[in-house]
């Protein structure tokens, strides 16, 4: 299967330029990818791109993902209501750094055959003279064309666009210009949004250079329930760890909707197509297993942060489902219970031998007497760090929270409490 196939049965193609098909089949090319260094990290709607790249990568083409220092001191009106805010040079250092780190997890930039390159275009943006870009690339574009872009034209039905902003269609057309000079890249990949741009790119280095070069956009997903894809509580998914912990990644795929489950997995998974067959049938009629879901999750969090991350995101998703509590960090009980109802008790409460569970029972609110304690102790209905306890005369000391700073109870298979130690 040529990787124009493989794209296309995954769901990574939006639109492509004619002929893009017959080249990925018959010739080895290197493609780029530009990503916005806004924030230190990048988000789980950019992972469909860096997806792309792989894929090409694996069929044996060149990637070169591109840091973006030198547009980022500008900003990309694409899919933006309003001007963004500048960031400094400083702010910008930082941010790139993280990215850089990041799309290292992903491609393989040791290859002996097809190693990735990366590159930052403020290399040539920050360097070129004012004059000369003017003169040599702003030629040739008309206003004309340019106010006919969509992202331009969003902009000009709203609050306006400011110059600074305008010209941003021309850095990314002399990002695909440099790069076609320096690396024969013929192929830049986006998300849709961005047609407009990477168009306008492939025009101008036909006109420097008489060459045709392609574009491939792929989608900008959207949940069956017209939710923005990578989107949580209104709140980005990042792929930075200390943003969006493995856990939260996984309770993310885990908690997919039937209906775009085999979708997702298409794209974040590289299962065969007969693989990904056998669990649509399973969505299909064994929807109760969830075994689409658990697949998806894994696959996806795996790809971001790995095996060991993947374990502990497993070990904190079944305490959730009334799995052992074992050794969980403190950080991730405490992230696995932020929606439940919580006390408070004082450290010297619980200090030498501790409280007696059926006074702990009555402070965390499931019983309102002593004796409704003892009895839904006694009836097997109540857990402490998700174990059964049955013992009425059962004391609760420091030594059982974990890290000396919080327990769990649970009355039944899902009524929550989290007793904080203060």
């Amino acid at each position: 299967m040529s990787v124009f196939d493989e794209l296309k049965w995954r769901g990574l193609i939006y639109d492509s330029t004619e002929g893009l098909e017959e080249v990925l089949a018959k010739e080895k090319i290197s493609a780029y990818v530009g990503y916005d260094p806004s924030n230190r990290s990048l988000h789980l709607g950019n992972l469909i791109s860096i997806i792309g790249l792989m894929h090409l990568q694996l069929h044996g083409h060149t990637p070169i993902p591109v840091a973006g220092g030198g547009t980022g001191l500008i900003g990309d009106p694409s899919g933006k209501d309003t001007e963004r805010q500048l960031l400094s040079k400083e702010e910008l250092a930082y941010n790139l750094e993280g990215i850089k780190e990041q799309l290292r997890r992903f491609l393989d930039f040791d290859s002996r055959t097809n190693p990735a390159i990366m590159v930052n275009n403020a290399d040539w943006l920050t360097t070129t003279p004012l004059t000369d870009f003017l003169r040599d690339i702003g030629k040739h574009f008309t206003v004309n064309n340019m106010l006919a872009k969509e992202s331009v034209k969003q902009r000009l039905s709203g609050d306006g666009i400011s110059f600074t902003e305008f010209s941003y269609m021309l850095l990314q057309s002399y990002d695909y210009l440099t790069l076609y000079e320096k690396y024969n890249c013929t192929l830049q990949m986006g998300g849709s949004d961005q047609w407009g741009n990477i168009t306008a790119g492939i025009d101008l280095i036909r006109r420097v250079h008489g060459a045709k070069v392609h574009c491939l956009v792929v989608p900008l997903l959207m949940t069956s329930s017209g939710v923005k894809f990578g989107k949580s509580s209104g709140a980005d998914i990042w792929l930075d760890e200390k943003m969006t912990s493995p856990y939260k990644l996984y309770q993310y795929f885990i908690n997919t909707e039937d209906a775009d489950v085999i979708r997702y997995m298409k794209i974040f998974s590289f299962l065969s197509e007969e693989e990904i067959a056998g669990y649509d049938d399973q969505v299909k009629n064994r929807p109760e297993k969830r075994e689409a879901h658990k697949k998806l999750a894994q696959d996806a969090t795996r790809l971001v942060h790995g095996d060991n991350a993947l374990a502990k995101a497993e070990e904190a998703s079944a305490v959730l489902f009334g799995g052992k509590i074992g050794k969980i960090s403190l950080d991730n009980l405490l992230e696995i219970f932020a929606a439940a109802p919580s006390v408070e008790i004082s450290k010297d409460t619980l200090s030498g031998e501790g409280i007696p569970l059926v006074d702990l029972v009555v402070t965390a609110g499931f019983a309102k007497s002593k004796g409704e304690a003892r009895r839904t102790i006694e009836g097997g209905g109540m857990n402490l760090q998700n174990v059964r306890e049955n013992d009425v005369k059962r004391t609760v000391s420091v030594n059982d929270a974990i890290e000396g700073k919080a327990l769990v109870l649970r009355k039944g298979q899902k009524d929550y409490r989290l007793v904080l130690v203060k």
